[in-house]
């Protein structure tokens, strides 16, 4: 999701019956395509720390932020995200995604986009990339996200064992080179916005060619390419793209350096290794501004921080088990003792940098022992046994994860263990497999600026991986009715209606208890300058110069 710094025509974020979207703008700003858009104006090389990517860098099976980040440099998608706004901006492929109905889509491309072999970035390369991802056998991590594709369910394998009834969807139809058609399975009227996404983004021919070596040096359409495999443990160095058709990067090289620890790249920056970190250790929060000045950078970030419960694990089977745990939580107590006061106490799923947030929804994210121990008495929970708690290494988890602990040791009389041995392509996995034998530590950070995006990828049904991100297994048919409801509403405020009572279903359910909402906390060296990072999380590595 790279930041755009072109001004540009917004797609509406909410409904707000906007049903044709097309991009305009003023000057020589006007329009995305034609190639070579922008001219460098920098050069030089810097470095970025990253922690290891779970999978290889496929954009379908490319659902967390490590990866993430780097495909976000190496692929531009349909439409991008401003950088002040948060809202889609058609800078991107896209020149334009319009509907008479909300549920079918024509997409039209901009001419000159190409991928770094040189092949065409056109209509096929979208169509076929998203056939792929949805399609079971291939298991891919983003499936999720055409589950409202017509013919989507055609690409599933069934249950019971057997082969998938198609190996492409029905509602995908390529026009002509620069033109394809988007039917979706019921009327949805935000879904341009969502096309910005890494799981929407396009894949060339030589991708189908050889699926595994791709993921080890992809060939993507964006301002960095990767003359160079990936090396676990290491890293990669992508390079400069001056024939992208978007504005050209300022760097001429980009390091992706992959730390095991936080703290040592964090060292590392402090003693001029490493350029940018974008996540500062908690113990380092309240020295980072007077010691970095006007290089640490704090912003809006659309994520959310839960305890999720495992509720395939017959101890947290019961709704109460689960909302017990959540009212043994001091957040605010947690935030002042590990974070300086900047993490906001989540009282929603659903983060305050998009439309449908509300204030103190939840009403079990509240500290209330009295009633904790009610409801665990209800359900006759086995106190004797300590809880498990899960978190991934070397990612400045372990402090607060032990506040946590001590919280429900002292609240509910119930001991714990912290199971923080395992790094993030490692903990990832485990979460898939159903592998968590207690609360675990999870962290979501939006793909595209809809309430949806904080509900369905987690919660539905649709998304039980390998489809999707649903990693406390939870599955109930009236919450994915009510998502369904809200995304075929025919205006923003009944679509945020039915997003807020699948919302409350949630709370009454509690698959995950809501903990944290956190701020862009990043620093960089001073050989960089124009450091941006957005509500994504993501950094613009095209808009970073290196000033020595």
């Amino acid at each position: 999701m790279k930041l755009s710094k072109r001004g540009a025509a917004l797609i509406a974020s909410g409904v707000v019956g906007a049903l044709t979207l097309s991009a305009c703008g003023g000057g020589e700003d006007e329009g995305s395509g034609g190639g070579g858009a922008g001219a460098a104006s920098s050069g030089g090389s810097y470095s970025i720390y990253i922690g290891e990517p779970e999978n290889p860098l496929v954009p379908g099976n490319t659902n967390e932020t490590e990866g993430g980040q780097v495909v976000d440099s190496l692929w531009t998608g349909l439409v991008e995200y401003d950088a002040e706004t948060n809202e889609a901006v058609y800078t991107g492929v896209a020149e334009s995604i319009e509907s008479v109905d909300q549920t079918t889509w024509t997409v039209t491309l901009n001419d000159g986009w190409t991928f770094h072999d040189g092949s065409p970035v056109d209509a096929q390369s979208f169509v076929d990339a998203w056939n792929y991802t949805a399609l079971s056998t291939n298991a891919q991590g983003n499936s999720y996200f055409f589950s409202n594709v017509a013919g989507y369910a055609d690409l599933q394998a069934p249950e019971t064992g057997g082969a998938p009834a198609a190996q492409e969807m029905s509602g995908l139809q390529v026009v002509d080179d620069l033109t394809f058609e988007v039917t979706l399975s019921a009327p949805y009227a935000q879904w341009p916005t969502t096309t910005g996404y890494t799981a929407f983004f396009p894949l060339p021919p030589a991708f189908f060619d050889d699926p595994q070596g791709f993921g080890e040096q992809p060939i993507g359409n964006g301002p960095f390419m990767a003359e160079e495999p990936f090396v676990p443990g290491q890293g990669i160095t992508l390079t400069r793209f001056d024939d992208y058709a978007g504005e050209v990067a300022n760097a001429e090289t980009l390091e992706y350096r992959i730390y095991t620890e936080l703290n040592t790249a964090y060292t590392d920056l402090q003693g001029g290794s490493l350029d940018i970190v974008d996540t500062i250790p908690p113990d380092a929060i309240a020295s980072a501004e007077g010691e970095f000045g006007d290089r640490f950078i704090e912003s809006a970030y659309g994520d959310i921080t839960s305890l999720g419960f495992p509720t395939y694990d017959e101890r947290f089977a019961d709704p109460d088990v689960r909302r017990a745990f959540s009212l043994a939580i001091d957040r605010q107590a947690i935030s002042d003792a590990i974070f300086q006061g900047t993490r906001q106490p989540a009282t929603s799923f659903i983060s305050p940098v998009v439309d449908g947030h509300r204030e103190d929804a939840c009403d079990v994210c509240v500290l209330d022992v009295e009633q904790a121990n009610q409801l665990l008495d209800q359900a006759g929970f086995d106190r004797s046994e300590p809880v498990d708690l899960w978190f991934n290494a070397g990612a400045g988890h372990e402090e607060w994860m032990q506040a946590v602990g001590n919280q429900i040791r002292e609240n509910l009389g119930v001991e714990y263990q912290l199971r923080g041995d395992l790094q993030f392509a490692e903990y990832l996995p485990l979460q898939d497999a159903q592998g968590m034998t207690g609360p675990f530590r999870s962290g979501w950070i939006m793909d595209y600026p809809v309430a949806e995006n904080f509900l369905g990828p987690l919660y539905s049904t649709a998304a039980i991986p390998p489809a999707g991100s649903n990693v406390t297994f939870f599955s109930n048919p009236e919450f994915d009715a009510l998502l369904q409801q809200g995304n075929a509403a025919d205006s923003n405020e009944a679509a945020i209606e039915a997003y807020q009572a699948a919302e409350d279903l949630l709370i009454a359910q509690m698959p995950a208890a809501p903990l944290f909402h956190r701020t862009n906390q990043l620093a960089h060296s001073d050989r960089v300058s124009n450091v941006v990072i957005n509500a994504f999380g993501r950094i613009d590595t095209a808009a970073v110069q290196v000033t020595e």
